[in-house]
């Protein structure tokens, strides 16, 4: 697997990243995680409009999901070569209305139905292209899914937005590459069930026995040196920050 960081900025873009969305491929089959504000701009850095395969949102925060709205109108309204075919987009239950609400003006009541063929993601395992995804329910105030993703004896897990839960130790179990938010900072926030700090992102992938860390959604008010400090001072496996257009062959 191919893991390209598209977006890693929490909250709202900062000057430098667009916010959370990251592109994961195999066999060349090209999987989207989440398409939040400003991804669709730096996602044409990486492939054509209309090169993926399909798309995970983890949840409906717009930080998330919001310039899905903007590839609706990629999609819907293209003229040459005509209106996309349907791409498989998985996302909590709502996810087709919450996207017509925010767009606020599509041509009828079902026209994201046209170009996204919607899927209601629960805690299971199922089939995306080549991979084999398990998702879980994490600690989030919005319905909101971690992912772990196999594929040829390899594993991705992505955290989505969490705070600390057993859930996300069980996805990161052994898992090759933990891409794992970390939007507070130790000393400073303490919300439970709303996100991670550095310390706790690297409590978790020990706890868990991932093999490498990656810090992301760290908002632009957030210090990411602090974060870093913090997860690998409980953390003994390689641990990064997650920069955009960074890849990670997997």
């Amino acid at each position: 697997m191919k893991l390209t960081v598209v977006g890693c900025s929490g909250s709202f873009p900062s000057a430098e990243s667009a916010c959370s969305s990251y592109l994961v491929e195999a066999d060349g089959f090209r999987l989207l995680l989440d398409m939040g504000n400003g991804a669709l701009g730096e996602l044409q850095r990486h492939c054509g409009l209309y090169d993926l395969d399909a798309i995970f949102l983890s949840h409906l925060h717009a930080d998330h999901c919001i310039d899905m709205c903007a590839y609706f109108v990629a999609r819907y309204y293209r003229h040459d070569g005509g209106r996309c075919d349907p791409i498989p987009v998985y996302g909590p239950e709502g996810t087709e209305q919450r996207l017509t609400t925010a767009y606020a003006d599509t041509p009828s009541a079902s026209s994201m139905s046209e170009v996204f063929d919607f899927h209601t993601v629960k805690p299971s395992t199922f089939e995306i292209g080549p991979f084999t995804v398990h998702t879980e329910r994490v600690a989030h105030p919005v319905e909101a899914y971690g992912i772990r993703i196999e594929h040829d004896g390899r594993v991705l897990t992505y955290s989505g937005d969490t705070g600390v839960t057993d859930t996300l130790d069980e996805l990161a179990r052994d898992a090759d590459l933990f891409l794992c938010e970390a939007a507070f900072t130790h000393g400073k926030e303490n919300i439970p069930d709303l996100h991670l700090n550095g310390r706790e992102a690297g409590e978790t992938a020990t706890r868990a026995g991932a093999r490498r860390l990656v810090l992301t959604h760290v908002p632009p008010w957030t210090d990411p040196q602090v974060n870093l400090v913090d997860a690998r001072a409980v953390y003994d496996g390689p641990v990064e920050l997650a920069v955009p257009r960074m890849s990670y062959e997997i």
